[in-house]
């Protein structure tokens, strides 16, 4: 069966060029389009008019015309037409531009990627073929701004495209499904998020080259404040991707990533747990188990618990227990445990000194009991909170999931109260590892070290740490052990 595929004209004061557009659609590619929508986005001119008008004589052409009754902007334009494709069951929708600045002729070239399953979204580019941009009349004020900012995007959020700024796309419909579109802005820059949105969702781009157009069009964009808002996008997703910002137009998961760096949280733990004989150990608040799985290599048998069994867990752990640690610990987690560990999770828990003090009620007075929390006295806290834009963040100190805080004298004295010494202390500094996620993989792999200034950093960061662990310690972490 073949293909439904729709075209998306976006269409604003388009009255002069939007019949020849609809006329350079190739006769032998009419017969492939189930619906054509003209969105015509509250236009000045007779724009409406005329593709009422082109409607009524090109019977050929499944045209539907929509006039918005108020501006949605580029990108609200493109929201109401890719929600139009999925409300009518397409499989593929092609965005093309009124103004003739995109060539219909090569549309059966736009849509065949994605309908041999080769692609999500297809990418006209008008830079992959050497100098054919400015043969086409692009300014070179814009071509030189075009690969400025391409370079700029590119390095910022790891991908390899020869151009993020052209408007013409093709998208299979199951994709655009896939992405939160309603979080985008209305602005030019709605294409750039779209970008982001896809590599982050794991679809597949593919580029073409396509012919460059530059006539007497009138055009809509501040450049200033283009570039300006899409630099903010890349610049945010990248941030997301470290841990920073709350990433609404990213894809979030709720499972932790495991800690690789040397001097993280996970590795000083497993670092600890390397002295222990194999046993019993009880894994609380396990996540998808990335941290059982090294303890099980260890040689450990683990029990998780968690409030649910994330992707791959039960692979990763011996025994796995579903429980809200906000209710106790449940009683079917039975002793004896040799080692507990809590990694990062008493910052989620309501009453950490309630679960501490009941978890002593079930372990032995020889058990290992390994903790970290992340540490609110840090001075990256404690700046957010100076300059008074304390917010949460997707990963670190100020996770958006954390319902309580800890200083290190604030944190000892729940140790304190739930009945525990502390056998050994330290602190983690900066997670500096963060600064390669996102990147491009294959730089990433070619420096899996901290390498110059980043090096410098993080030796300067640990011997902070160890100089002034209430300011500088990233991470608390501790040993303890149950008093009699």
């Amino acid at each position: 069966m073949s293909a439904k595929i729709g075209i998306l004209v976006v269409a604003y004061n388009a009255a002069s060029t939007l019949e020849r557009v609809l006329d350079r659609i190739p006769a032998d590619f009419r017969p492939r389009i189930a619906k054509v929508l003209v969105g015509d986005d509250a236009s000045q001119d007779s724009t409406h008019l005329v593709a009422l008008g082109y409607q009524q004589i090109n019977t050929d052409l499944p045209i539907e015309v929509v006039r918005h009754p108020e501006n949605l902007g580029y990108g609200g334009n493109q929201k109401a037409g890719y929600q139009w494709a999925m409300d009518h069951g397409l499989d593929i929708v092609v965005l093309l531009h009124g103004d003739g600045q995109y060539a219909p002729e090569i549309l059966a070239d736009m849509v065949a990627p994605i309908e041999q399953g080769e692609a999500d979204a297809v990418f006209g580019s008008r830079m992959l073929e050497p100098g054919a941009a400015r043969r086409g009349g692009m300014p070179r004020y814009k071509y030189v701004g075009n690969k400025i900012l391409t370079r700029l995007e590119n390095a910022i959020a790891g991908a390899h495209l020869s151009e993020w700024h052209s408007g013409y796309r093709a998208y299979s419909v199951a994709a655009l499904r896939d992405l939160p579109l309603e979080v985008n802005d209305d602005g030019f820059n709605f294409d750039t998020q779209v970008i982001v949105q896809l590599i982050e969702a794991g679809k597949r781009i593919v580029e073409i080259p396509i012919p460059t157009y530059y006539g007497d069009e009138i055009c809509h964009v501040n450049g200033m404040a283009y570039a300006r808002d899409i630099t903010r996008d890349v610049v945010r997703y990248r941030a997301h991707k470290m841990g920073f910002g709350t990433g609404d137009l990213a894809f979030a998961s709720d499972a932790y990533e495991e800690k690789h760096g040397e001097d993280s949280s996970h590795q000083v733990l497993l670092r600890w747990l390397q002295t222990s004989p194999p046993g019993r150990v009880l894994d609380v608040g396990c996540s998808d188990g990335y941290l059982a799985g090294e303890l099980r290599a260890l040689g450990h048998h683990v029990t998780g618990v968690d409030l649910r069994a994330h992707d791959g867990v039960k692979e990763r752990v011996d025994h796995f227990v579903p429980a809200d640690l906000d209710q106790g610990l449940p009683e079917e987690i039975e002793g004896p445990f040799d080692l507990v560990v809590l990694a990062d999770v008493l910052e989620h828990t309501r009453d950490p000194l309630g679960l501490l003090a009941e978890l002593r009620t079930r372990i032995g007075p020889a058990t290992r009991v390994l903790v970290s929390v992340p540490n609110f006295g840090h001075w990256y806290p404690r700046a957010r909170v100076a300059v008074g834009r304390f917010d949460y963040d997707r990963r670190g100190i100020l996770d958006r999931d954390h319902v309580r805080f800890f200083t290190k004298r604030s944190f000892e004295r729940v140790i304190a109260e739930a009945g525990y010494r502390v056998v050994q202390q330290r602190g983690t500094g900066l997670p500096l590892e963060v600064a390669e996620r996102g990147a491009d993989p294959a730089a990433a792999a070619g420096h899996p070290e901290p390498a110059g200034l980043a090096s410098v950093v993080g030796r300067l960061d640990r011997a902070a740490v160890a100089l002034r662990p209430q300011l500088f310690a990233y991470q608390l972490l501790y040993e303890l052990s149950p008093l009699a």
